[in-house]
C-alpha cells in the first residue's frame, strides 16, 4: 500500500452544525482549492459539519518537496482528521480528491464512515499516462499559464463557461486564476501523483459504504472509468450528473443533494 510519509500542513476551513453531527471531508480537485466546495459546503452546513481543506502545493497549504503520490495525500489528510475531527469521517473527494477518497478507505478504513468519489478514475493507461507526460512537460517548459485554457475547457460545459447561469463565467474565471497562482512544481508533481494511480486492487479491499459521481459531459474521467471503480468497490452505487469534470461547482446543490440522500440512507 506505500509507506507513510511525513504529512504537510495543510490550510482548513471547518463550519456547520458543530457537535456530534456527522463530520462530512471535502477534498478538491487538481489546481483547485477548497474554495471549489462552496456551494456544496453552504448546502450542508446546516445539518452537518463540514471540513475542507487545501491539498499539499494548493491554495495556503504547505508546498513541500516532490515527488507527490496518492498515498501522501491520503496520508495528509488522515493526519489532519486525526486531529481536527478523532472520529470516522464520511469522506468526498472529486477528481484528484477522489483519488485520495479512494486511498483513504483503503489505507485509513479506520478514519472513514462512507466514501463518495466524484468524476475520477482508479487508474489511467499508458496512453493516458503519456498524455499526462505531455502536459507535465509543457508545464516545466512554459509555466502553469500554457495549460490553463485547456484545463478549464475540460473542467467546465460551454454554457457555464459562458455564464449560464449567470455567474457561472465569474466562477470560470476564480477557477483559472488559482490555477495560474498555483507553484508550478506542486502542480508537475500533483499531475506525476494523479498520473500514477493504479487502485484498482487496493479498491477490492474497500468495505465502507461508497457513491460515485460521473459527469454525463465529463471528457477528462469518461462515465466507464466511473463505472470501473463501481464495479471495483463492492457494493458501490452509481449516480450520473449533466455537468463536465468539475460537477460540484457547476451544480453544487444537485451534488449536495446526492450526498445528503447517500448518508441518510446510511443512518436508516
Amino acid at each position: 500500500m506505500g509507506e507513510a510519509s511525513p504529512a504537510a500542513r495543510l490550510n482548513f476551513l471547518k463550519q456547520g452544525a458543530g457537535g456530534d453531527k456527522p463530520v462530512i471531508v471535502l477534498s478538491h480537485a487538481l489546481g483547485c482549492d477548497l474554495g471549489m466546495w462552496d456551494g456544496v459546503a453552504a448546502a450542508l452546513e446546516d445539518r452537518h459539519t463540514v471540513l475542507r481543506y487545501d491539498h499539499r502545493g494548493h491554495g495556503q497549504s504547505e508546498v513541500v518537496p516532490g515527488p507527490y503520490s496518492v498515498h501522501a495525500l491520503a496520508d495528509d489528510a488522515a493526519a489532519l482528521i486525526r486531529r481536527e475531527v478523532g472520529r470516522p469521517v464520511h469522506f468526498v473527494g472529486l477528481s484528484m480528491g477522489g483519488m485520495t477518497a479512494q486511498a483513504m478507505a483503503a489505507r485509513h478504513p479506520d478514519l472513514i464512515q462512507s466514501i463518495v468519489v466524484a468524476n475520477a478514475t482508479d487508474h489511467f493507461d499508458a496512453p493516458a499516462r503519456a498524455m499526462w507526460q505531455v502536459l507535465m512537460d509543457m508545464v516545466c517548459q512554459q509555466g502553469v499559464a500554457a495549460a490553463a485554457d485547456g484545463a478549464m475547457q475540460r473542467c467546465f460545459t460551454p454554457e457555464f463557461r459562458a455564464d449560464q447561469p449567470p455567474g457561472s463565467a465569474a466562477r470560470v474565471a476564480q477557477c483559472r486564476a488559482l490555477l495560474l497562482a498555483m507553484d508550478t512544481q506542486a502542480y508537475v508533481d500533483s499531475c506525476q501523483a494523479v498520473s500514477r494511480i493504479d487502485l484498482r486492487k487496493s479498491n477490492r479491499l474497500i468495505a465502507c459504504p461508497a457513491l460515485v459521481i460521473a459527469g454525463s459531459r465529463d471528457d477528462a474521467t469518461p462515465l466507464a472509468m466511473s463505472e470501473a471503480i463501481q464495479a471495483g468497490i463492492q457494493g458501490a452505487q452509481l449516480a450520473l450528473m449533466d455537468t463536465a469534470h468539475l460537477s460540484a461547482v457547476e451544480q453544487p446543490l444537485v451534488f449536495a443533494k446526492l450526498l445528503s440522500d447517500f448518508f441518510d440512507a446510511q443512518r436508516s
